[in-house]
């Protein structure tokens, strides 16, 4: 009883002992396994069909909304399908997922499979300027899908290569995507057709060109095309650039200086033919400058694809100096480089033409430069003549206007003097039509440098269509200077008229036009009255012979330039270069001649703007002619003749077709006026 007393005493903390006793001894094992499983993980990883049960899920997103999904299809078919989830995301193993982040995968851990690719990446150019390692999917894409390199379908392969790349070398590849290697890859499917890593290596080990050691450098460039171009590296190493590479040479051109580095044509296009000599013109400016000014130089410049430029020469990739006797231009080999494009042509005589020629330079060819100087002499004489002729002219009639002096002569008498017949009225409008012909497409050609020349080339379908109407043009030409001449020849044989080689009626200068050209400067200076003349003015005989005079000149050199190799059979090669030079500067004469002097003399000046009709319409008002030519009025007076050149008005229609004609004709004549301005100006500043 006491026994059992005491007990009671202490019943209530016994009985809570005795009970977390009997829990501890019931627990301890599970607590302890809880603790060691928090402590070494679990006992196996999770496998990829695991991590595959959540992320298959095309839902799944994290907390900032970006998508989770990995789906069973995909990983399958990567290139990474043998690896275990865990093989990467190592993090898995030691933190509870999902309800812990798993952290992105360290670089340490791509380096486990791809060392070597690490090691080299870490060396290029992209680790250099600042693009880690860790970047790897930028190129590669999202790694639970990355396929076998040998797929087709691969982030890095040739095709897709454009893409990748082209994310941040966005100029290059803009370059690389008009080029023949893009085409050959991209349109044709050429499998082999080299794309960004086929250049500039593996992908991982890319340096900077400046870098000897990089493919794309100066010094090892020419071996990388010639890994593709095997048949033209052997030939461009024997040349004088290769050379100049093979010894080291730093300054002497590879394969990007020519056809540069990403956007890379077909050295037959247009584009490529019109750049090449620009190209070479970095190293041989002084050949580049005498082959410019060429027929050569500017119809290349124009787009003409059957234009001889340098390569054509001297070889795309094998070019030797003159004095090598393997070299396209020596002595001995010449005559087959020109044939390739004067089949036929080719003569000794013709070999000596200077497909290089500098006339300022007497001592390169003496004939030549004197030919130039004459040229310039004439043009610089005529144009300053004129010029202040015209300046003074313009002066005083703007004067006379204000002053009253000039006031329209109104028809009152309703009464025309016949000035030109039909047949003469044709000629004229011809002689516009083929001049303007002419002048439109050979201006363009003379100017090939300036901005508008290949716009206004455009116009006519290109140098070779132009090249033809230009050509048809000079036969109207020669057809009705033939025609103007034997119908004056005609008059005077057979019907025995007078007056064509002397007197009034004669546009041949005489005495009294030195007398009226003295008068009439007075006249400008304000010291004379206004000169009394006859039928024809002295500036209008001026007009009339410059035709003569620039008909033979740019006729006969013309036919030069368009049969040299029959011209060469009788005459030396350097004829040819002179021809073109009085061609060109003759043509520069006569266009500034009309358009500014003529076009003055006739329809611009103040009495007349804006147009005169009387060559258009053959008539003239009886009062017009009598204050304008009164000396040939008081003449038809007093023999009794005037009713004989008296006839109607012009019609409305013939006006009106006189006006439209005549002010197109103007108006291209200045525009044309305008450009040569411009050119020339262009010309001075270089």
């Amino acid at each position: 009883m006491g026994l059992f007393a005491g007990h009671q005493g202490r019943g209530p903390s016994l009985r809570a002992g005795a009970c977390a006793a009997l829990a501890l001894m019931v627990l301890a094992p599970l607590l302890s396994g809880s603790v060691l499983a928090d402590a070494a993980g679990p006992s196996e990883p999770p496998s990829n069909d695991k991590c595959l049960g959540c992320h298959n899920d095309p839902t799944l997103k994290d907390d900032a909304g970006h998508p989770l999904t990995i789906t069973a299809a995909v990983f399958t078919g990567s290139a990474h399908r043998r690896l275990g989830c865990v093989d990467c995301h190592k993090d898995a193993l030691s933190v509870r997922h999902p309800r812990e982040d798993l952290g992105s995968v360290a670089p340490e851990t791509c380096a486990g499979c791809h060392q070597e690719d690490m090691d080299a990446l870490k060396a290029s150019v992209h680790a250099v300027r600042g693009v880690s390692p860790k970047t790897c999917t930028g190129c590669h894409g999202d790694p639970h899908a990355v396929l076998d390199s040998r797929n087709p379908n691969n982030s890095m392969s040739a095709v897709n290569q454009v893409r990748n790349c082209g994310q941040c070398h966005k100029d290059m590849m803009e370059g690389y995507l008009s080029s023949g290697h893009a085409h050959a890859l991209l349109v044709d499917g050429v499998v082999g057709a080299p794309a960004c890593t086929d250049c500039h290596g593996r992908g991982h080990d890319i340096q900077s060109p400046t870098v000897g050691s990089a493919k794309t450098s100066h010094a090892r460039i020419p071996e990388t095309c010639g890994g593709c171009h095997v048949g033209i590296l052997s030939q461009w190493r024997d040349s004088a650039h290769g050379a100049l590479w093979m010894h080291g040479g730093t300054n002497g051109p590879v394969c990007t200086t020519c056809h540069q580095a990403h956007a890379i044509k077909p050295p037959q296009s247009v584009a490529m033919r019109q750049a090449f000599p620009g190209d070479c013109g970095g190293c041989h400016s002084a050949y580049y400058k005498t082959f410019r000014d060429t027929l050569h130089g500017k119809a290349t410049m124009l787009g003409e694809p059957a234009a001889a430029m340098c390569s054509d020469c001297h070889t795309a990739h094998q070019n030797l100096p003159a004095a090598d006797p393997r070299s396209s231009v020596n002595p001995a080999r010449l005559a087959s480089t020109c044939g390739k494009c004067h089949r036929g042509q080719v003569t000794a005589s013709f070999l000596t033409f200077d497909p290089h020629a500098d006339p300022t330079n007497p001592n390169r060819n003496p004939y030549l430069h004197w030919v130039w100087l004459l040229m310039t002499v004439l043009l610089l004489g005529v144009f300053g003549f004129f010029g202040l002729h015209d300046l003074l002219w313009l002066q005083r009639t703007l004067v006379g206007k204000l002053r009253g002096e000039y006031r329209q002569v109104q028809p009152a008498s309703g009464r025309y003097v016949r000035r030109f017949t039909t047949t003469q009225i044709s000629v004229h409008v011809t002689v516009v039509v083929s001049f303007l012909v002419l002048a439109a497409t050979g201006l363009p050609l003379k100017y090939a440098s300036a901005r508008w020349a290949p716009g206004l080339m455009a116009l006519w379908g290109g140098p070779h269509s132009a090249g033809i109407l230009h050509r048809i043009a000079a036969v109207v030409t020669f057809g009705y200077f033939g025609f103007h001449v034997l119908t004056a020849l005609y008059q005077m044989i057979v019907r025995h008229e007078r007056g064509y080689l002397w007197g009034p009626r004669s546009m041949v200068p005489q005495p009294s036009d030195v007398r009226d050209f003295i008068a009439n400067i007075g006249y400008f200076l304000y010291l004379r009255p206004h000169p009394r003349f006859d039928r024809w003015t002295y500036w209008e005989k001026f007009d009339y012979l410059a035709v003569f005079w620039g008909v033979a000149i740019i006729g006969f050199t013309g036919l030069m330039l368009w049969f040299p190799g029959f011209f060469a059979r009788f005459l030396p090669g350097w004829t040819l270069n002179a021809a073109y030079i009085a061609h060109s500067d003759e043509a520069l004469l006569a266009t500034g001649f009309i358009f500014l002097f003529h076009y003055f003399h006739t329809h611009l000046r103040p009495e007349t703007f804006p147009m005169d009709t009387v060559i258009f319409t053959g008539r003239m008002s009886l009062e017009r002619f009598e204050k304008e030519r009164p000396l040939e009025y008081q003449r038809l007076v007093a023999a009794n003749r005037l009713d004989s050149v008296l006839t109607s008005a012009p019609t409305r229609t013939g006006l009106l077709r006189a006006y439209v004609f005549g002010a197109v004709a103007v108006a291209i004549g200045v525009a044309l006026a305008v450009g040569i301005f411009v050119a020339l100006l262009g010309t001075l500043s270089r």
